[in-house]
């Protein structure tokens, strides 16, 4: 390997970084104020119920608020958990606080089963909890009684409760969930009416109750590492999606008006649609008691100010998936006649290249219709994609070649010239032209095929439908996770954290250094310390960053290697034809 490649590799490094400083510096997550919640606006409720107007009464006959809220006694409910099904979910509501302990995505699966999306691990809480105040507040734990609907896709709640002090001004809260066949939206009402013609006395400094949904999203994972797996918190605000900056154990609040948020992670969200109240919105990734990560969400209503009201939430739980998310843009095309939610917002975009992986993305759903093997479909593509690109590393093998044969001149020049830096740079500026040659020939071409690379990283590393995509049978049975040929158990490697023996970045490496080899040229020095660095160094370095990255990435890697090394021995044979 000449020091021509040397400069290739790190003008390589450079384009990347200075194509991410250009994202971060024109596209910057905007930070969210972290302000304290205010005093809750005059309420406005989506679906209102007829409400009544406050009465003057006596202040001695009135609640006072703030007051710990108090179940009225009832030991006839039962706590036999209430479970529904439709085609695309089954959920599990425990009576206890209304609240979803298990929510299955049964068209997905996560390890051979429907992937959950209700980790509660040992903390003993759910999705979709009622809180009495803010999000501070403990959530709701007593018995709700199960209300017989004439709907078979409504599940419906009540409890009764009343002021500590004013057990005969009881007010009922009412839980109501409602599904529809081939959906990923949870309709859920939160109906309070009270007993007598006053204000219902919910008033926690200036809010009524809270929504929540966490404690955790699943799917399982083994680490939050940012790349295989994550949790972001997201809100769209009618114009674009917004991040929700978060530092390590943080809660961050949001006050205005927004269109939805979210819980994100790499192929499921969970996205909280407000009806017309204005919410507090909370985002928290505290770690809880009896779980490795938090992520929550919270909607802190504002104080009713009628007898009753009847409040409105829709949750999007399920998969990041263009065709799915779109639906809710037209309301004909979904049965809760929802539109313009923009929720394919919610997927992950790379501002930089972001355009050319779609097209990649386009055309290797094209290829995978004609062969339904996505594995075949990403070799297919890189094959296309090195057809493609084959002009540019063409004129670099070129390059290369002639720069190679120039090398004995070229040190010549500098065995005469060591001395003299000015010389030499002068003399071989004119020994390059005289041959014709550009020195950087053959870096530029190399240069300009990274934006191909960054955008196959992304398809490979994000493309939902890679996701419990089989290759071969009994070995790369998911291409967006890392593929094992075995496992060591209950054995953890020292340092590395890794209990699986992995074959692709093995083969990677193996590919990575017979490409290296064949670019070696012995007469550039290629046994110096440096040259060695780069051939063997470099392989090692990525077999570590990439030993646990998604097997379609590394398919395509490997492919690409194998290929080059065909360009690459093809390049030799012609040059060494055309100088015989």
């Amino acid at each position: 390997m000449e020091k021509n490649t040397l400069l290739a590799v790190v003008l390589s490094v450079i384009v990347i970084t200075v194509g991410f400083m250009v994202q971060n510096t024109l596209f910057p997550p905007e930070p969210i104020p972290q302000t304290p919640p205010t005093t809750a606006a005059p309420e406005t409720a989506a679906d209102p119920m007829p409400q009544s107007q406050q009465p003057a009464a006596p202040a001695s006959a009135r609640p006072v608020v703030g007051n710990p809220i108090q179940p009225v006694p009832d030991d006839s409910i039962s706590a036999e958990p209430v479970v529904y099904q439709n085609d695309v979910m089954r959920v599990v509501f425990d009576p206890a606080g209304a609240r979803i302990t298990s929510l299955q995505l049964l068209e997905h699966t996560d390890g051979g089963l429907p992937v959950e999306m209700v980790m509660s691990g040992d903390t003993g809480r759910g999705a979709l909890e009622l809180h009495f105040g803010n999000d501070t507040s403990a959530p709701v734990t007593e018995l709700f009684r199960r209300v017989h609907s004439d709907q078979q896709n409504v599940i419906k709640f009540s409890r009764n409760f009343y002021v500590e002090g004013f057990p005969d001004q009881p007010f009922e809260v009412i839980r109501t969930f409602r599904f529809e066949p081939q959906e990923y939206v949870i309709e859920t009402t939160v109906e309070l009416v009270n007993s007598v013609n006053q204000v219902i006395p919910l008033d926690f400094a200036g809010v009524a109750y809270t929504i929540s949904f966490g404690p955790q999203i699943g799917p399982t994972y083994a680490e939050l590492d940012g790349r295989n797996e994550f949790r972001n918190f997201y809100y769209f605000d009618g114009s674009r999606r917004r991040n929700v900056r978060m530092r390590t154990e943080d809660r961050n609040n949001l006050e205005e008006r927004v269109q939805w948020a979210a819980l994100s992670g790499k192929y499921f969200a969970v996205i909280a649609i407000p009806g017309a109240v204005d919410y507090l919105w909370t985002f928290s990734n505290e770690t809880p008691a009896g779980l490795d990560d938090g992520a929550k969400l919270f909607l802190t209503r504002p104080t009713v100010r009628s007898a009753a009201t009847r409040d409105v939430l829709r949750f999007y739980v399920g998969p990041k998936v263009t065709r799915v998310l779109d639906r809710y843009d037209r309301p004909e095309n979904n049965a809760f006649g929802l539109r313009n939610l923009e929720l394919g917002q919610i997927e992950e975009r790379r501002m930089l290249f972001g355009w050319l992986e779609n097209i990649l993305k386009w055309a290797m759903q094209i290829i995978y219709r004609a062969v339904p093997n996505y594995g075949v479909a990403i070799i297919i593509l890189t094959i296309l994609v090195k057809v493609m690109l084959f002009p540019l590393t063409r004129k670099s093998y070129e390059s290369t070649s002639k720069m190679q044969v120039l090398n004995p001149k070229i040190q010549e020049i500098r065995e005469k010239h060591k001395d003299d830096p000015t010389k030499m740079n002068q003399a071989m500026g004119e020994l390059y032209k005289k041959e014709g040659v550009n020195p950087l020939g053959g870096c530029l071409p190399m240069g300009l095929q990274f934006p191909f690379f960054i955008a196959m990283f992304g398809v490979f590393n994000n493309h939902f439908d890679l996701r419990g995509a089989t290759f071969i049978p009994g070995w790369i049975t998911d291409l967006s996770a890392p593929e094992s040929i075995w496992n060591f158990g209950s054995f953890t490697m020292p340092l590395l954290g890794w209990n699986d023996l992995r074959l692709l970045p093995i083969l990677f490496v193996g590919s990575q250094l017979l490409s290296s080899k064949l670019m070696q040229n012995p007469a550039a020095g290629g046994s110096s310390s440096q040259m060695k660095m780069m051939q063997y160094g470099m392989p090692i370095m990525f077999f570590f960053i990439l030993y646990n990255m998604p097997s379609g990435l590394l398919v395509y890697w490997i492919f690409s290697n194998m290929l080059t090394v065909g360009q690459q021995f093809f390049s030799t044979q012609k040059r060494k034809h055309d100088a015989a």
